[in-house]
């Protein structure tokens, strides 16, 4: 359903403004496409489940899961 709105929607459309548009919606399917999956951070804490989720507010004081 959503996408028949999308699809009216863009039928509405200006010409001059598809460009613009068009140049959005190719910019939001590259960022889509280069997610990676797992993230880099996946998998950076040692140790349980239990574990880890016991520490979390440790980890996340200490920057786990920020860039350096």
């Amino acid at each position: 359903m959503q996408r028949e709105e999308l699809l009216r929607l863009v039928e509405e459309l200006p010409e001059d403004e598809v460009p613009m548009v068009l140049d959005d919606v190719r910019r939001h399917l590259r960022l889509v496409h280069e997610r990676s999956w797992p993230p880099a951070w996946f998998g950076a804490a040692e140790g349980t489940a239990g574990d880890t989720a016991a520490r979390s507010e440790e980890l996340l004081a200490e920057g786990f899961g920020r860039s350096a």
